[in-house]
């Protein structure tokens, strides 16, 4: 048996391949690593409407007359898909409008391109895939099918066949359409894998959210987004949910292209062939990253404002005093600072403060003063040591970032007297019977929290007499403005309390709150509100001192 001539099974081989490449209903173009035009097919060259004539890589687009999807713009040399596999890139689908002499009419390819390495890894080559794409575009486009269907060519005369079949069409386009141009614009993102989890298409969220560019995930997998916070059994039985048939729902954590993390609602739905065969998976993510930083911080204020309410709920007894108070937070959470302290001799501390700001971080100050002078009340006999006392704690503590104005007002049942100390806090009133003011109770302070070694001193004891009244406020009294911005202002408050001297403390309370609240109209609580009225009674008819809880305005 002899052997067959060197190089005839080669040959035989490249025969049969080109063959193949000749009966394929598909355009091949093939070059070789210096960019010279090799190989055509017939089909490449029908579509194309010239034969291999071509043979650099920057006469390919003049030559062959390929524009951008607009059908206006040339079609830039260095993008073209030949060009790129020869540079090593991929080239996937890409919509390519082709118009020269021999096919002045026009057509539209789809190209697909890669390039040819040998055994090596070495570059040798480009070859370039395309399909005709011009009956589906220019349905698409158009509404208007160049071939129509057998049913559409034999009624044509008649028109109602075709009238339908163009109808119908002009339908799917719309449909398709408005489809397309949700998916494009939904603000989720939107990922289609094949079966093997293979990324065929992400919408523009997707680039928004993750920071990955659709041309860095095409033909890879979701696991470029993997955090590591889930492990691999997470990810097990997701895929057998999947894979089921059965839809994905839950909340997982990415990691964007930049490193940051982030949290998600996902749905991953599998899609069916009329067989009931899945071809597909979509997959929509929510990024819910602000939602649950939202959903945190008002657990923290809710969370806080139970621990103010358990505060502002004091009640106490006074003999010959007629006490009320009550605090407005402007949000969930509130800076200002009340509390009334009894002590076992008979002495009674009313305090009132303003931390900087709202919200959780001054409820946490407001929180950690009242510790401070609770315990300093019990241990300092002066007042003005108790300020000092816990604006050096606080200082220490805030570093200077922040501070809390305070008023202390210490009540002597026994005596019939009062003395006062204050931190930078807004004045308080001691008004006679009459209702004219008596004293003006300020502050000889900075705010507590500023400079550890502030020194600060109390008021001489001032005897107080039957009808006479003390009002203490925080700013977001004082500071109530309107749409004209005018203020609410000190004299509007002690009118207000002039007008309501004979009722009870509470009701001027409430007066107060609710005179400043009217004097702003349309305008919104931008700032705490806190009110304590003091009444000093006959010791015969002293009533029992009220605290009122948050948000609930007293009722006389």
């Amino acid at each position: 048996m002899t052997s067959p001539a060197p190089g005839k099974g080669i040959l035989d081989e490249i025969d049969v391949l080109k063959a193949v490449l000749a009966n394929l209903a598909v355009g091949v173009a093939v070059c070789d690593e210096a960019g010279n035009l090799v190989f055509l097919n017939p089909e490449a060259e029908r579509v194309l409407g010239i034969e291999l004539k071509v043979p650099r890589p920057p006469d390919w687009v003049p030559a062959w007359g390929c524009y951008l999807p607009d059908m206006v713009t040339p079609y830039p040399p260095e993008r073209f898909p030949l060009t790129r596999a020869v540079l090593g890139e991929e080239a996937l689908h890409e919509l390519i409008f082709i118009r020269n002499s021999g096919q002045p009419a026009g057509v539209w390819i789809s190209v697909s391109s890669r390039p040819l390495r040998n055994s090596g890894g070495t570059i040798r080559g480009g070859v370039a895939v395309f399909r005709d794409l011009t009956e589906t575009e220019t349905a698409l486009r158009t509404g208007i099918a160049i071939h129509p269907p057998p049913a559409a060519q034999q009624s044509v005369e008649k028109g109602p066949g075709w009238d339908a079949y163009l109808e119908r069409l002009q339908g799917y386009r719309t449909y398709f359409g408005r489809l397309s141009s949700a998916v494009e614009q939904t603000a989720d993102s939107i990922i289609i894998t094949d079966t093997r989890g293979v990324i065929e298409y992400v919408n523009p969220a997707f680039e928004q959210t993750t920071g990955y560019p659709a041309s860095e995930v095409l033909g890879k997998t979701p696991s470029v987004l993997k955090s590591g916070h889930h492990d691999e059994q997470f990810y097990r039985e997701l895929w057998e949910q999947i894979l089921s048939g059965k839809p994905f729902r839950g909340t997982i954590i990415n990691r964007r292209k930049s490193g940051e993390l982030y949290w998600a609602e996902q749905t991953i739905t599998p899609i069916k062939n009329d067989q009931k065969q899945i071809t597909h998976f979509v997959s929509v993510l929510k990024d819910i990253s602000e939602l649950r930083k939202q959903q945190e911080q008002e657990f923290h204020l809710r969370f806080a404002r139970e621990v103010q309410q358990r505060f502002y709920s004091t009640q106490m007894s006074l003999p010959g005093f007629d006490v009320a108070g009550t605090a407005y937070p402007a949000a969930l959470t509130g800076g200002d600072y009340v509390d009334f302290i009894q002590q076992p001799d008979g002495f009674v501390y009313i305090v009132i403060g303003d931390v900087s700001g709202h919200g959780f971080g001054p409820a946490l100050i407001m929180a950690t003063a009242r510790a401070y002078i609770r315990a300093y009340a019990k241990s300092e006999s002066d007042l003005g040591s108790v300020l000092s006392s816990v604006n050096s704690a606080l200082a220490t503590d805030l570093g200077g970032s922040q501070f809390i104005t305070l008023l202390l007002v210490r009540l002597d049942s026994r005596g019939r007297s009062m003395e006062y100390a204050g931190a930078g806090h807004v004045p308080g009133y001691l008004l006679d019977a009459s209702g004219q003011t008596r004293i003006i109770i300020e502050s000889a302070g900075l705010p507590c929290g500023l400079f550890a070694d502030q020194v600060f001193s109390s008021s001489p004891v001032i005897p107080l007499s039957e009808g006479e009244t003390i009002v203490l406020v925080t700013d977001g009294v004082t500071e109530a403005f309107n749409e004209d911005a005018i203020e609410f202002g000190a004299e509007r408050i002690l009118e207000v309390v002039g007008r309501h001297r004979d009722q009870s403390a509470r009701a001027q309370v409430q007066a107060i709150y609710e005179s400043a609240r009217a004097h702003a109209g349309i305008e919104a609580q931008h700032d705490d509100v806190t009110v304590v009225v003091c009444k000093v009674c006959a010791a015969a008819g002293a009533e029992k001192s009220q605290w009122l809880s948050p948000g609930a305005p007293p009722r006389p």
